[in-house]
């Protein structure tokens, strides 16, 4: 409760000069009866009709002193405005971010070839690993030294772990074409073998239909797509097929050895 000492503080604070309680207020002061005397409404102004006669007005009575009681001030409410719904704008369709391939790539030389090939496990290849030795045999099969030259590192994408860069598909296909493409200038290429679909993918643009056909790349020359090694390996049925289009294709490689 506040007494009437700082209650007034509070009212000269706030620039109040008079005010009337809506209850009766403990520790308050008594009220001045000539404030809660409420002013007698004005009277109606006289209409005097023209006569013939001068009409002498009555004199008017005295009129009273007005007193003014102060009312606490009502700041009126706004009117509420009707909310209006605002008609849902099509959300914009955001484009899916495609995750980038991968993979792991090898390139290597045999005779006038080089060989594109998938790495199964992601390392390099080890001498006795199983995909390896039946590199070996389809090289030797096709008359091409069976101890291929390994050129270069792997090829590994994604290339960055994090980052901003685009690494999508579109992005591992200039990259893939455009680093066998640096190496074929280096030395002659009779055919270049492309073994496992990431290889035949992302250095040819074609996918599994392609395998055991041959291949004119732009830029790359001719290429073979071949199935992945772990892929014959798991379906040796798949050999002969490969085996039959070698047989087509063993004379591009054997004309560049004469």
């Amino acid at each position: 409760m506040l007494n009437e000492s700082r209650r007034r503080a509070y009212l000269t604070a706030m620039q109040v000069v008079s005010w009337v309680p809506r209850t009766e207020l403990p520790f308050a002061a008594p009220s001045r009866p000539e404030l809660l005397v409420l002013p007698e409404p004005p009277l109606a102004p006289e209409v005097i009709k023209p006569s013939a006669k001068p009409v002498v007005a009555p004199s008017k009575p005295a009129e009273r002193p007005k007193i003014e009681v102060p009312r606490p001030s009502v700041t009126p409410r706004p009117a509420s405005k009707p909310v209006v719904q605002a008609e849902s704008a099509p959300a914009a369709v955001k484009a899916t971010p495609i995750a980038p391939p991968r993979f792991a790539l090898q390139l290597l030389r045999a005779g006038r070839c080089l060989v594109l090939v998938e790495l199964p496990t992601g390392g390099a290849f080890q001498s006795r690993d199983p995909a390896y030795l039946l590199l070996k045999d389809m090289l030797r099969a096709a008359g091409l030294p069976d101890s291929p030259q390994i050129i270069g590192e792997p090829v590994r994408w994604p290339l960055l772990r994090r980052g901003t860069v685009d690494q999508g598909p579109q992005a591992a296909r200039e990259f893939v074409q455009g680093f066998v493409m640096a190496r074929l200038e280096e030395a002659e290429c009779a055919c270049l073998w492309l073994i496992g679909l990431p290889a035949v993918r992302f250095a040819a643009n074609v996918d599994a239909e392609a395998f055991n056909t041959e291949l004119e790349i732009e830029g790359l020359g001719c290429a073979w797509a071949l199935p992945g090694l772990e892929l014959l390996m798991d379906e040796p049925h798949r050999k002969a097929d490969v085996w039959q289009a070698m047989r087509k294709l063993l004379a591009r490689w054997k004309q560049n050895d004469e």
